[in-house]
């Protein structure tokens, strides 16, 4: 996950290409943004051909997913984040087909020279050794258990999962050495890794989450298209409470006067599911984000657009973004208090619990350097 920075984010200002101003179906943007690092700018120009004309045709096609493979050199990043409840983290892949136009992690794609925009939903980087990766580090006699989670930048269980099973082969090694891990997902193809999971939450050693920002499959469906729909993630949550697994949602991001206003029944969707725990954050905004946020509300609520920004500027102290810690999570002002209370007397109401589950960390036994090779001590 990109590191935090204690010092509010500059606000960045991006002038989309008239190509870029429609939609396109089955992707939260069209907008290929350049992004921050990128040393030059290009405008289009049409010199009498027609070209402007047919490259419009062409991108109204929403573009095929291009998934590149890649062997990585770890696969464990740490966290030192004061606001984050886990130690380390494990994200399969880089970038994320879901295409949430809100999504954090989009300015990540900027590392690999790509788009946070069409490129951040439309090129995936698939870390292929993770699991090889992941047992040479458990296996490390240095190495020290912690709290850990699968997913907290990109979806673990975005649609390529289902071909390549990464994060299936990661949680094996992870059911080997009985090391606790938490998930968080909008998928419900976690539900196929049960038989993995399940035996492991018995032993206080796994944990999901589940994402639901809104119950209104329209909005759903607009602003995070490829990830499942509202009921089917209930559903999965259901699924996974029948199994003995602890499960919690997250009514995240909460957009003030587009998803803000389901929060109660969000929560109270969930736990009627069988979920157990909730939390929720506000709307980030970081460097990329925020232009193509705003591109989106023109797109989709024109007419809500500057009263939800406005009221976002009231929690992040007038600016569009504030990166601090102990805010950057929350928001500060007036309206984020308000909203912490809702959140607060829902939960209490629905009794779920506001805390992450404690899973045990006690049972880590450190793997075989190999698949299937025996152990001297």
């Amino acid at each position: 996950m990109p590191a935090a920075h204690n010092a509010p984010s500059a606000t960045l200002v991006f002038v989309p290409r008239r190509s870029d101003e429609r939609a396109q179906k089955g992707r939260g943007t069209a907008w290929a943004i350049e992004h921050r690092f990128s040393g030059e700018a290009r405008n289009d120009f049409d010199e009498g051909w027609g070209t402007l004309e047919q490259a419009a045709q062409a991108e109204e096609l929403a573009p095929a997913t291009q998934v590149v493979e890649e062997n990585v050199r770890g696969i464990l990043s740490g966290n030192d984040s004061p606001d984050i409840g886990f130690d380390l983290s494990i994200n399969p892949y880089r970038g994320c087909e879901h295409g949430c136009v809100y999504c954090y992690a989009r300015p990540s794609h900027s590392y690999l020279n790509l788009s946070p925009g069409l490129d951040f939903e439309t090129r995936i980087i698939a870390k292929v050794n993770a699991a090889e990766r992941l047992r040479e580090a458990l296996a490390a006699r240095g190495y020290t258990p912690g709290q850990l989670n699968i997913g907290s930048v990109t979806d673990a269980y975005q649609p390529a999962e289902r071909r390549l099973r990464i994060t299936r082969s990661v949680i094996e090694v992870l059911a080997e050495a009985q090391h606790p891990f938490s998930i968080i997902t909008k998928s419900s193809l976690v539900e196929r890794d049960i038989d993995l999971i399940a035996p492991m939450a018995a032993q206080r050693l796994a944990a999901v989450y589940v994402s639901i920002t809104t119950l209104d499959p329209t909005l759903a469906r607009a602003m995070e298209p490829r990830a499942a729909a509202p009921q089917r993630r209930l559903r999965a949550i259901e699924t996974l409470a029948r199994a003995g697994i602890p499960v919690g949602v997250s009514v995240s991001p909460v957009i003030p006067f587009l998803n803000e206003p389901e929060l109660e029944r969000v929560l109270q969707a969930a736990r009627d599911a069988g979920a157990s725990s909730a939390f929720s954050i506000v709307l980030r905004l970081p460097w990329e984000v925020n232009p193509l946020f705003q591109q989106w509300l023109q797109q989709h609520v024109p007419h809500r657009a500057a009263r939800i920004m406005a009221r976002v500027r009231d929690m992040r102290g007038g600016r569009d973004n504030d990166s601090r810690f102990g805010s950057r999570m929350t928001g500060q002002g007036t309206w984020a208090d308000l909203l912490r209370q809702r959140v607060h007397k829902a939960c209490s109401r629905l009794q779920l619990s506001r805390t992450r589950v404690e899973l045990d960390l006690t049972r880590f036994r450190r793997p075989a350097s190999q698949p299937g090779q025996g152990q001297l001590f």
